[in-house]
Formats: structure tokens, sequence, C-alpha cells
């Protein structure tokens, strides 16, 4: 029942197409032919036709024509027409010679002409069959993105159960905390804008770069609990609090930083992250120490994979995104353009 209510994969559809086509040819010559001679057939002309089709969305339509040789592929197009009508009439011609004629036939003009002709017929069909595959993997893709964004609301709203009754109670925890501890307390005020930005400002299409910052701040606050380190923010250029960018873009560098690049047992530390806003462009480097001695697997470099591809999406090819590592230290640059 599962394979009957799945939807079929792009290979599968296409095999099932073939299978008609063989199917319609084999019913076809069936009457005249007989079984055995008819199958034989269909299954000899699906193949070239087949080889045709593919043959030019494939190949010749793919590596002459999209890349503007067309006069070379209007030669080569001929050319290969010319030799596969051969190379189909001498295959057709020894089999039906070798499994069911009486007296052997011999090559002809007349044959070849019409062999010609009915591929010419399926190379005219093949930009249909090239139509029909694209908007069948256009549409695949739409769906896959519709279901993902059904996912990841789903995800948000799960995400976001009770939202208030967690602020409310972490800012009673804030002033209990403030009458005996003043550092805990803005500890604790740091997690909760942390949690509200995540609640709701990352789902927005934007956020200012003021807020992205104090973001960026809040966490490294936090992470200071833990492990000991330098680090140094610095603003450079003409910084515009109002300017916009997407949620959490900058968060990767930051946070691939402690994953990876943070040793926990030194005191020797060191992270410099720098933000500059030039000719309607955003640079963003983050340059900190590497660990003395890493162990094995710990830089998946998953997240900086992550973000390259939706900078891919937001951006196209107008973005920069580069790393390097000196050996001691490990330097991640993104330069994006600001609307």
């Amino acid at each position: 029942m599962k394979i009957l209510n799945s939807k079929p994969t792009l290979i599968q559809l296409q095999w099932l197409i073939w299978g008609f086509v063989f199917l319609a040819i084999a019913l076809s010559l069936m009457q005249m032919d007989g079984f055995g001679q008819a199958v034989v057939y269909a299954l000899l002309n699906t193949c070239f036709y087949a080889a045709i089709v593919y043959g030019n969305i494939s190949l010749l339509y793919k590596r002459l024509y999209q890349k503007g040789r067309k006069f070379i592929y209007v030669i080569a197009t001929v050319a290969f027409l010319l030799g596969i009508a051969a190379i189909r009439m001498v295959v057709s011609l020894w089999v039906y010679n070798a499994l069911f004629a009486k007296q052997p036939e011999h090559l002809s003009i007349k044959a070849y002409l019409s062999t010609l002709f009915g591929g010419l017929m399926v190379f005219i069909l093949s930009f249909v069959f090239r139509i029909a595959i694209a908007y069948f993997t256009l549409k695949r893709q739409a769906d896959e993105i519709i279901a993902q964004r059904t996912e990841a609301e789903l995800n948000l709203l799960k995400s976001q159960v009770q939202p208030h009754f967690l602020f409310n109670t972490l800012n009673n925890i804030y002033y209990e905390a403030y009458l005996e501890a003043p550092r805990t307390a803005a500890l604790i005020e740091r997690l909760s804008d942390i949690m509200r930005y995540f609640v709701d400002e990352s789902p927005r299409q934007q956020v200012s770069l003021a807020t992205e910052v104090q973001f960026l701040e809040n966490y490294i606050a936090l992470e200071k609990i833990r492990i000991r380190f330098n680090v140094d923010i610095n603003i450079a250029g003409q910084y515009h609090a109002s300017t916009l960018v997407p949620p959490m873009l900058l968060m990767t560098f930051v946070e691939n930083v402690f994953k990876h690049g943070i040793d926990k047992s030194s005191e020797l530390n060191k992270v410099d992250i720098r933000l500059d806003q030039k000719n309607d462009r955003l640079i963003f480097s983050v340059e900190n120490t590497l660990c003395a001695n890493p162990s094995t697997g710990t830089t998946t470099g998953f997240g900086l994979a992550n973000l390259r591809k939706r900078l891919v999406l937001l951006y196209g090819n107008n973005f920069e995104l580069y790393t390097s590592n000196t050996g001691n230290t490990f330097i991640a640059t993104l330069n994006i353009p600001l609307a």
C-alpha cells in the first residue's frame, strides 16, 4: 500500500513512460508480426527512441545549445540523427535476418530515409520530454520547500509553548537573585534577552544590526561563565543601528569558536570579533586562537557549510565567505550586501 500511495520519483516516472512506449509499440506490431517479433522490435525501437531523447537533452542540448554553441549544436544534431538512423537500420535488419526472415533482406535508401524521418520526429518530441522533466523536477522541489516550511513552522510553534510564562519566571528569579547576587542576576537577564530574541526576532525576515550585535554580546557573556578567554568587539566605520540583516546570520561564526576553537583548560584564549560597514556592504570577521591539542573529529564544519547554503539562498553569488587557518589562529570572514 505504501508503494501505491507514495509519489513516484523522477527516475521511476521515466521508466513508467518508456514502459508505456514499449507496450504501445508491441501491441501495434503484434497483429502483423506475431508476439515474438513484436516484442523484439518493440524493445529495439524503444531503446533507440530513448537514445535519441537522452542524447539530445542530456548531451547535445545541455553541452552545446545551452552554452551558446548553437551552430555546432545544429551540425552535431544532423550528424547524430544520421548516425543513429544508420545504426538502428543495420541492427534491425540484422536481427530480422538472423531471427525472423525466411529470405535475407538488404539495406535500401527508402528504408533508411523512413528510419531517419522517424528519428527526426522522436528528436522533436524530446524537447517536450525535457520540458516535462523540468516541470516535474520543479514541482517536486516546490513540494519539498512547502513541506520543509510547514515542518519549520510546526517546530517554531513547539518551541514557543508558553514563552511568556518562562519569561515571567526568569524575571522573578532575576529580582530574587539581584538581592543576593547581582552578577548572577545580570547573567539571568542576558539569558532572558537571548530567549526573547529566539522567540520574537529569529522568525522575522530581517532584524536590526543593533539587535544582532546585542544578541552576540549576550551569548558571549554567558559563555564566559564556563570558559576563560579575552574578547574584543570592534564596530568600525559608519555603523547604523537601524541597518537590517537576516537574523542568526552572524551567530554561526561565534558559536563555531566555542564549539571548535576554544581550549577550555587554557587562560590564553583570545577571540577578536570585528564588524565593519562600508559602501553598502557588511564585513564581519572572527579571529580566535586554536587549541594546542585539538581532539580528533571535533571540527566538523557543518555550521559554516549550512551557513554557506543559507547565504546562497539569500544573496546568490553576491557574497564572500572564506576561512583561513594559520596553525595558531583561525579566521572566518563574511562580506554581504546591505539592502
